[in-house]
């Protein structure tokens, strides 16, 4: 493949890819919890250095680079904006601590807490997705009876108050997304110190995506796609006269 090609097929993939990101992140711009990702792109060693013909730093022809690749896509775990919404079984966490729950059989973290109560008195977010308490069991309640949360994350009824799990990650980098706001922890997990919890009843914390700013970087990535596209089409072209005039008879 000429080389000019290759770069510019490598370039649209990787293009590609991130528009894939960005379009995620912006369908999920309103969706509680929901943490933005990024897409990081990074340049390619030329081919022969990649299969091991040659060597980084040489300063010779195949230092020249062989384009760009998507190597990973990482979360952004800052905070999004906290969100009045009136309902009383809503949660919106300041500061550190995701709510722990529990779906098909595995305990997940999230930070979207739109939750209710069903008829059954269990609290449940997302998906069905059983809400736990410190004790790692089902938060549930007599739905009969008056409830109300308290700013420290623990439902009260008829004096007695069970405290919603707030826990963290040793590194935010243990946590592997397991849906659009669900987090797998791959390492333990520590209770927030109940100095440290802080937990708005009535509140969501909203999606840390910002629509403008994914549009804007998604038009750049569009674009980008488009001049890689044109590229590939240019060296088509060229090649294409090349071979005619190689076919063309004396």
């Amino acid at each position: 493949m000429p080389y000019g090609l290759y770069i510019s097929a490598a370039g649209a993939h990787a293009q590609s890819q991130r528009v894939e990101v960005l379009s995620n992140n912006i369908a999920n711009a309103q969706t509680p919890g929901f943490k933005r990702e990024l897409a990081v792109l990074q340049s390619r060693y030329a081919e022969a250095i990649s299969s091991g013909q040659d060597y980084p730093e040489t300063r010779g022809i195949n230092n020249v680079g062989g384009g760009v690749f998507m190597s990973e896509t990482l979360t952004d775990f800052q905070q999004g904006v906290l969100k009045l919404t009136g309902i009383n079984s809503d949660l919106a966490i300041e500061g550190e601590g995701f709510f722990q729950v529990e779906k098909d059989g595995q305990r997940l973290l999230t930070r979207a807490g739109n939750f209710q109560f069903n008829s059954e008195g269990r609290l449940v977010g997302s998906g069905n997705s059983a809400v736990l308490g410190e004790d790692g069991r089902p938060v549930v309640i007599d739905p009969t009876q008056p409830w109300r949360f308290d700013e420290h994350g623990a439902v009260v009824q008829a004096g007695t108050a069970i405290n919603v799990a707030l826990v963290k990650p040793r590194s935010l980098g243990d946590l592997a997304k397991a849906g659009d706001n669900l987090f797998l922890p791959l390492g333990p997990t520590t209770p927030v110190d109940p100095d440290a919890r802080r937990v708005h009843p009535g509140y969501l914390e909203h999606s840390s995506a910002n629509p403008i700013l994914e549009m804007t970087q998604l038009i750049e990535a569009s674009r980008a796609y488009e001049a890689n596209v044109r590229m590939i089409q240019n060296h088509d072209q060229s090649l294409g006269a090349l071979v005619s005039r190689l076919l063309r008879p004396a």
